[in-house]
C-alpha cells in the first residue's frame, strides 16, 4: 500500500514523523509525496497554540476529503491527539485511528491492527479535559529512532535527547501534553548519532524541550556538556548545534565545552523571553534579570 505523510509542528515532532515513516518502510509500505496517490494518510499534529490547533484540524478535514478517492485509512497522531483525544473522536469520525503520545510504545501495533487486520483500536483510557499532572510519556523505542527516515536532506539531521518538560511555565501546555522531562540513555543517543554519521550526515542538531536538563533524571545532574563531547568524537560528524537551552541550566562546564570544542557552533539558543523579575515570576521561570544579564555581556 502507498502511504503519504503530513507533518505539522516542531523539529521534535518531526523526529516522531521520521520514525513513523521508517516503520512503514521497514514493513514494506511505499512512501509517496502526493496525497492523491496515497491509500493511507498519516498526519502528525501540533496542539500547542490556537493557530497550530486550527491548522491541524483544517489539515485533518482537508485530508479526509481524499477518502472519497484512493485513501482507505486516515491516521492522526501527535500533540493535538494527546490533548483533545475524546473531543476529536466525537467531532471527526472520518479519522480511522487516533494515536496519542502515551501510546507511542505501541505505535506500530496499533497501525498494524488497523491496516493489516482492518480493526480500529482506540484507547480505553480517557484524556482529562483539564490540564492536570500526567505521568512521563513513553518515548519512541530505540529501534524506531535507529530506523527513522531522515527528511531534512543529506547533510544534517535532528537528534532528540529527551522528551517532555518539567519547567511548568504558567503559559505553556507542553508538560501537560508531553509529560515531565525524560532523558534518553547516553549510549542510545551515541548509537543513533553514529548511525546517522554512517548515512552521510555531517551536522547534528541536538534537540529537547530543554536540552540543559539532559541527564538530570537519569544521572542526578546535567550531562549535556559530557554528551556533546562524546558526540564530537564521531569522526564523520563535523558540526554540532544544540537548541533550546534554558539560561538557568547553562553551566560553566557547558560554556567551556562550547568555547573550546571546534565542532560545536559558537552560540546558544536561549528562551529568555523576558527580563522583568515580576513578569518572570508570573511566568514561573526559574531565572531572574540579574542571572540573564550575564548573557548580554
Amino acid at each position: 500500500m502507498k502511504v503519504g505523510f503530513v507533518h505539522l509542528g516542531c523539529s521534535k515532532n518531526l523526529i516522531d514523523t521520521e520514525a513513523t515513516i521508517g516503520l512503514f518502510k521497514k514493513n514494506k509500505f511505499e512512501i509517496v509525496n502526493d496525497e492523491t496517490k496515497a491509500e493511507i494518510i498519516v498526519i502528525n499534529t501540533c496542539g500547542f497554540i490556537d493557530s497550530a490547533k486550527e491548522e491541524a484540524i483544517n489539515t485533518i478535514l482537508e485530508m479526509a476529503e481524499y477518502k472519497k478517492d484512493k485513501c482507505q485509512y486516515l491516521i492522526v497522531m501527535g500533540c493535538l491527539v494527546q490533548r483533545y483525544y475524546e473531543e476529536l473522536i466525537k467531532e471527526i469520525p472520518e479519522v480511522d485511528l487516533f494515536i496519542k503520545i502515551e501510546e507511542y510504545d505501541k505505535l506500530w501495533e496499533k497501525i498494524e491492527d488497523l491496516v493489516k487486520r482492518n480493526i480500529v483500536i482506540k484507547s480505553k483510557k480517557k484524556t482529562s479535559k483539564k490540564i492536570t499532572e500526567i505521568p512521563p510519556m513513553p518515548m519512541l523505542l530505540q529501534d524506531q529512532f535507529l530506523n527513522r527516515t531522515i527528511t531534512t536532506g543529506k547533510n544534517y539531521a535532528y537528534l532528540k535527547i529527551g522528551e517532555g518538560c518539567s519547567n511548568k511555565c504558567t503559559y505553556c501546555a507542553i508538560p501537560y501534553i508531553r509529560g515531565p522531562f525524560v532523558s534518553r540513555k547516553k549510549e542510545d543517543i551515541i548509537e543513533e548519532a553514529r548511525k546517522l554519521a554512517k548515512q552521510g550526515i555531517k551536522e547534528l542538531i541536538i534537540i529537547a524541550q530543554d536540552t540543559t536538563k539532559y541527564g538530570a533524571d537519569l544521572y542526578g545532574e546535567s550531562k549535556l556538556a559530557e554528551l556533546l563531547q562524546e558526540i564530537s568524537k564521531i569522526e564523520e560528524i563535523k558540526w554540532i548545534r544544540f537548541l533550546y537551552s534554558y539560561p538557568e541550566g547553562i553551566t560553566d562546564e557547558l560554556l567551556q565545552v562550547v568555547a573550546n570544542n571546534p565542532k560545536i557552533a559558537k552560540y546558544f539558543d536561549i528562551p529568555i523571553q523576558h527580563i522583568s523579575d515580576s513578569i518572570l515570576k508570573k511566568m514561573n521561570r526559574k531565572t531572574s534579570r540579574k542571572a540573564n544579564t550575564r548573557f548580554a555581556r
